[in-house]
């Protein structure tokens, strides 16, 4: 692992659930961690639907390891959302995470 290249300030967020004034169930996202990590955009497409043009990026996330990460969570960095869809640990040793993400809005 380059840690050189891990220049970004990332956020790691997870929903929490919280009641509003009137007792009602509220889901939000909370930040759960900062670190530092590098981001690769891997792929971009357009495609219509809804109507509208839309895209999407693939991207690779690196981080170092952090236990408990899961596809439930999502990232933010520089006002961008990426939703996580497979988190990987190159060979198993703890070091790194990759976190396989798609840009675009909250998936939940």
């Amino acid at each position: 692992m380059d840690a050189g290249r891990m220049d970004k300030r990332i956020s790691i967020e997870a929903q929490a659930t919280t009641r509003n004034a009137i007792g009602e169930p509220v889901t939000a996202w909370a930040p759960l961690a900062a670190v530092w990590a590098s981001i690769e955009p891997l792929r971009g497409r357009e495609f219509w639907a809804q109507q509208q043009v839309q895209s999407e990026v693939t991207t690779r996330i690196r981080i170092r390891y952090r236990a408990g990460i899961t596809p439930a969570h999502r990232v933010r960095h520089a006002g961008r959302i990426y939703n996580i869809h497979s988190v990987i640990d190159p060979k198993e040793r703890h070091e790194e995470l990759q976190l396989m993400c798609m840009e675009g809005p909250s998936n939940g």
